[in-house]
């Protein structure tokens, strides 16, 4: 006698409500969209919290593809699993990241690097296995952003995008994890590797910038010189450790020189944050190690004379902070469990989801660190 195996019930389109953008600058529409099924190795999330960056404000001002869902940091639960998918089952609390990590390529077993070959930054708004969208409105595909697209009730993901997270941390506080802080803390930490008693210099007072500045703090860096146009931003710095504020508008002399006053001949270590490649041939002055962290919205090319690298000075890129997303980040999940690093305070505004829009305006003004938009009533 011939038995039949248990036929295995596969999940289902899900509609559900995102902010779309349609079109550069133009404001995100509440759309439904339908979600499709994960494929191979993907898994669909039900998003809880995601926190607006300012990546995503810089990609919804200049870049071409549209439709679009934008949004990257993120927690939220397994809602399906894909062929495949053995890390995850339905019921995970994940955290999304923009780049993944699959622990197999030359890239993620080299110990160098923490872009991975097979699952690095995506720019085309597509998956990363078979190069379209989970996403449609009437048939027609709107784009992802950054393998995550977190301003949609639901998403897809590959599964090396996301890391599993104890089920009892805060989703609505450790989203910041997924980028902006990890970011910062990383920066600090793992690429510029700044020692006790040395003087930072952080251009750029943001979510990132500010967390270079906790890294520092937490390193022993003496003197933490935060640099930004906006006034406002130079006492709430202190409690991230910033030791001193400069508003270069507030300045008569360069701002170099400035700087160079303050250190004594220049800083150890100099990180820019801004997005501006101009800024960092001005953070190439001090005499150490330049860190850039920024993404620039125009004019990508950094310009800086030969004679600055004969004389030792140093410029590294850094990407997430140089953590490797799967492998690192649980650690860091840890240390905010623990106490042992600040989250919960760069979340200045908690909005509903229908309010996001408030998000990107509150960002653009420059009154906020982190919006937190939470996708549930």
């Amino acid at each position: 006698m011939q038995m039949s195996l248990p036929c295995v019930k596969q999940p289902d389109v899900i509609t559900c409500k995102a902010a779309v953008a349609w079109g550069a600058g133009k404001p995100l529409v509440i759309e439904e969209v339908n979600v499709n099924p994960p494929q191979a190795m993907e898994i669909r999330i039900k998003v809880v919290c995601t926190s607006l960056c300012r990546s995503d404000i810089t990609a919804w001002e200049s870049q071409a593809i549209f439709p679009r869902i934008f949004g990257h940091e993120a927690t939220g639960i397994v809602e399906s699993v894909g062929q495949g998918v053995t890390e995850f089952t339905e019921g995970d609390h994940v955290l999304t990241v923009f780049i993944g990590e699959c622990g197999k390529c030359r890239q993620c077993t080299s110990g160098k690097s923490n872009i991975c070959e097979v699952l690095g930054l995506e720019r085309r708004g597509v998956m990363h296995c078979d190069q379209r969208t989970r996403f449609s409105i009437n048939g027609k595909p709107i784009y992802h952003y950054c393998a995550v697209s977190s301003f949609s009730e639901y998403t897809v993901v590959h599964s090396g995008c996301a890391v599993k997270i104890s089920s009892v941390v805060p989703l609505e506080k450790v989203c910041l994890l997924s980028c902006g802080v990890a970011a910062g803390l990383g920066a600090a930490w793992n690429v510029a590797d700044i020692s006790n008693g040395s003087s930072v210099v952080i251009f750029g007072l943001g979510t990132v910038g500010l967390s270079v500045a906790q890294g520092a703090k937490l390193r022993g860096a003496s003197q933490i010189i935060g640099v930004d146009t906006n006034p406002e931003k130079g006492e709430n710095a202190k409690a991230f450790g910033i030791t001193a504020f400069i508003n270069p508008h507030d300045s008569k002399d360069p701002i170099q020189q400035v700087i160079k006053n303050l250190t004594g001949g220049g800083a150890d270590y100099s990180f820019e944050c801004i997005g501006d490649t101009g800024m960092v041939t001005t953070a190439l002055q001090g005499w150490g190690l330049t860190v850039t962290l920024g993404v620039p919205k125009v004019k990508p090319e950094v310009t800086a004379h030969y004679g600055i690298f004969l004389t030792g000075r140093t410029l590294k890129g850094s990407l997430f902070g140089g953590w490797k997303p799967k492998s690192d980040l649980p650690s860091l999940v840890d240390m905010y469990t623990k106490k042992e690093i600040q989250v919960d305070e760069y979340i200045t505004h908690n909005l509903p989801f229908e309010d996001v829009n408030k998000a990107f305006n509150l960002m653009r003004e420059g009154k906020c660190l982190r919006c937190v938009i939470h996708m549930a009533k």
